[in-house]
């Protein structure tokens, strides 16, 4: 039987449907955290070995010293993968995108103290292609998030007028896909560590720079209410793991 002790309320659930965004406020067990900060040195060590062997300071939308995304380590670590199969996103994804789900990206996204070190308008569809189901982003706040550390700005639909996929450009000097320019700064998500901020893959969302001597650690998760096809639908568009059907988790 699914869960009933959800720790997310019908009014959050109506503003993820509304308006593509809510937030809950240190979700994240003590034990929960320390897991996720754990191994975020490594995923810095990891970008930073993959740019010396490519003999570069940039690659893809790592900038060395600056900002990194790590994926795909729970595919090494099992305390990762228990993390992204448990209880908590299960309850997550059941008041999101439903009672099917399919894992399909995990990633660290780490700020070092640079001014350089925002990220443009995007949704997370925009990195993808048009042809799919909007899906779930959990953003995960290992440490203390605010506006001067580089915290996400987000655009409720209301405000962007926008809840579908729009084509995104290139910046070619950040490697940022940008889809939206208008005016509006966004909603800043000022959150403690341990605090999850749930958000649909068409939502505008941006991040700005570290401005403090300290990173600025994050940890994003991922889930589909199908397997995303490839543009020509000839394969998967990444490897997808079955999570939930019906609202049960489904045994590895």
């Amino acid at each position: 039987m699914e869960n009933t002790r959800s720790v997310i309320s019908e009014a959050q659930r109506r503003q993820y449907r509304d308006e593509g965004w809510f937030v809950l406020e240190r979700v994240l067990s003590s034990d929960q955290l320390e897991l996720l900060r754990g191994f975020a040195q490594k995923a810095m060590k990891q970008i930073d070995s993959e740019m010396d062997t490519a003999g570069t300071d940039v690659l893809d939308l790592n900038h060395r010293g600056r900002r990194y995304f790590a994926n795909g380590m729970a595919k090494s670590e099992p305390e990762l993968r228990s993390f992204l199969f448990s209880d908590l996103m299960a309850d997550v994804c059941r008041a999101t995108i439903g009672p099917t789900a399919f894992h399909f990206v995990e990633q660290y996204v780490i700020k070092c103290g640079d001014r350089e070190s925002a990220f443009s308008w995007h949704q997370d569809s925009g990195y993808v292609h048009e042809d799919h189901e909007p899906y779930l982003t959990c953003w995960i706040a290992l440490d203390d998030v605010t506006e001067e550390n580089g915290c996400v700005y987000l655009l409720p639909y209301s405000r962007s007028g926008i809840r579908t996929y729009v084509k995104h450009v290139d910046d070619p000097a950040t490697n940022d896909k940008v889809g939206y320019v208008g005016t509006d700064p966004g909603i800043p998500l000022v959150v403690p560590a341990g605090s999850m901020a749930c958000f649909s893959s068409v939502a505008f969302h941006r991040s700005g720079p570290n401005l403090t001597d300290r990173l600025r650690r994050v940890y994003i998760t991922q889930y589909s209410p199908e397997i995303i096809q490839n543009k020509e639908r000839s394969r998967p568009w990444q490897g997808f793991a079955p999570f939930l059907r019906d609202g049960q988790i489904i045994e590895p």
